[in-house]
């Protein structure tokens, strides 16, 4: 095995909600060295929760920004202590998590210029920032901002044409609106603005890193057809914004070299080139190795979709961002609550809280169930945003319960076939190359996959994700290098990829007789069903719940 300290490599690193990590990547793509420094029992002196400050109410949650810096000192003596070998890192990149802001101090740039290499960078930019706890994705607290910035442009839809999304109260632009408003001394006080990612890669340059275009993507600030801030969208947020922020660059921009600090401090080599950080979702993207048509489900507490777009369809459901890999592209994430705890539950009432049992009902029933469709939201779903379960017959009739076995392969099916539909009302479509890239704990159920196959006719693989911003980051920053160290980054990844993971099975839509009628008919009975739900809560302020269901 080669000596961790003699390999080239890049470096990812991933400044997420809990956590500082790292990993080290080598030539060929292999993860040889990685670390991490948690914040909760790493640094207690800073009072975390999961990496968080819950503020009274519950719905402002911020974290120190210190702590972050902190952690980056950890982490690099850790790794200088095990003899890691600096002098050969080419290039680094990295993820933070997103929508979350960073308030540069006036004069704080000069104080990153000036870094001495004799002190650890915590001690030194104490005094750098404007606001100390800053505001993260976990926040929502910015409803008034959020309905302000939408009038401004022409109402939801209009913004989420814009910008990818409708108005979010954990988006950044939000946020920024709101501190303006209600801190404004701190705000006038602001030279710069930085999302976390931007702002880890401002600790590596020792100078303001440029927003990337797909981390910008979550701020309800950036168009993302044209890739430059929106001016209405500024205006209606905050004075002064775009000369806080900065122009945004592409995802694959090298912003500069390494600070000299590094140079010296640790042993980096002085022509280390630092590579755009984007957000935590984009960097997994890249990590996940999506190419066009692609798409990752993240089976997991929730269901996470990415998927790769050509021409996106801004919806009030969902988000579009430009792509990490491909600046022309465009990348969607969708996100549903009724995850693996709703399997879970229909589990425990039809399958006697056995998987087997449950694996064995999804064997016994045909793709299609007989027509019968079911949807199933114990909690307020985000897309759409219903509540309840619902069960539909061949007829189109709603009933009250399913046979057991009919329960189960209703629930699955109605789960993966509302990722497709509301995928496809983001503009995606299946292609003939389409491969999906499953993970999470449901992904280690093969009939659950192959009902995944058969819904989106396409064949089904199973991957490990551990780390995959870490390791999307060091991807893009080999992405950047210049051709001679590595011709293809992507086509060498789709060969790893397909040396690396196993394949379930294909889905066939010759198969399936009627499986295109079915889907309509599902995104019919879901937009029919969200009207009423809406209706409910506006008339009574909830939406009942019906029983298990399940037919004795």
């Amino acid at each position: 095995m080669v000596d961790p300290a003699a390999r080239c490599c890049c470096l990812g690193w991933d400044f997420s909600t809990q956590q500082v990590k790292v990993v080290a990547v080598d030539a060929e793509l292999n993860v040889f060295y990685e670390d991490s420094v948690h914040f909760d029992t790493d640094l207690p002196e800073f009072g975390t929760q999961g990496g968080v400050h819950v503020h009274e109410g519950g719905l402002a949650v911020t974290s120190p920004v210190l702590m972050w810096v902190q952690a980056l000192d950890i982490i690099l003596e850790k790794m200088k202590a095990s003899g890691f070998g600096f002098s050969q890192v080419l290039a680094l990149s990295g993820a933070g998590q997103q929508h979350g802001s960073v308030y540069w101090k006036v004069g704080a740039s000069q104080v990153l210029k000036g870094l001495s290499p004799d002190l650890p960078l915590h001690e030194q930019l104490q005094a750098c920032f404007s606001i100390s706890n800053c505001p993260v994705w976990m926040d929502s607290s910015t409803t008034a901002q959020c309905r302000q910035l939408e009038a401004a442009v022409g109402g939801a839809q209009a913004l989420s044409c814009l910008t990818g999304s409708r108005a979010y109260e954990r988006f950044t632009g939000n946020q920024i609106a709101k501190i303006y408003q209600q801190h404004p001394e701190a705000y006038s006080h602001t030279e710069r603005i930085s999302l976390v990612s931007s702002f880890a890669a401002s600790l590596f340059l020792g100078s303001y890193s440029h927003i990337d275009y797909s981390d910008g993507s979550g701020m309800n600030l950036l168009q993302i057809q044209d890739k430059v801030w929106s001016q209405a969208c500024l205006d209606a947020c905050a004075p002064h914004l775009e000369k806080k922020l900065g122009p945004p660059v592409p995802s694959c921009s090298v912003v500069g070299a390494v600070s000299s600090y590094y140079v010296q401090r640790y042993g980096f080599p002085p022509g280390c080139k630092v590579v755009a950080f984007t957000g935590d979702n984009p960097a997994s993207l890249a990590g996940m190795r999506l190419e066009e048509g692609d798409i990752a489900v993240s089976l997991g507490t929730s269901d996470t979709l990415f998927l790769w777009l050509k021409e996106p369809t801004p919806a009030l459901e969902g988000h579009i961002f430009c792509n990490p890999v491909d600046p022309q592209q465009y990348m969607a994430l969708l996100c549903f609550k009724n995850g693996s705890l709703m399997r879970e539950k229909i589990r425990d009432e039809a399958a006697s809280c056995s998987w087997s049992k449950f694996s064995e009902a999804l064997r016994s029933t045909e793709m299609g169930n007989g027509g019968n469709l079911g949807f199933y939201f114990d909690v307020m779903e985000i897309t759409p945003e219903i509540t309840g379960r619902y069960r539909f017959s061949a007829e189109n009739c709603e009933v009250s319960a399913f046979p057991r076995n009919v329960e189960i392969r209703a629930l699955i099916e109605g789960q993966f076939m509302a990722k497709r539909i509301h995928a496809e009302g983001l503009g995606y479509r299946v292609m003939p190359k389409t491969k999906i890239l499953a993970t999470g704990g449901a992904s280690h159920n093969r009939d659950i996959l192959q009902v995944l196959a058969d819904v989106f006719c396409a064949p089904v693989y199973v991957i490990d994700t551990a780390n995959s911003a870490c390791v999307g980051s060091a991807y893009q920053a080999f992405h950047a290098l210049p051709l001679i160290c590595l011709v293809n980054i992507y086509w060498a990844l789709s060969v790893c990829w397909l040396c690396a993971g196993h394949q379930g099975s294909s889905g066939d839509p010759d198969l399936v007789p009627g499986l295109e009628e079915l889907v309509q008919q599902g995104w019919n009975l879901q937009q029919t069903l969200a009207r009423n739900c809406e209706k409910c809560s506006e008339e009574s302020g909830w939406c009942l719940v019906v029983g298990d269901g399940v037919e004795d």
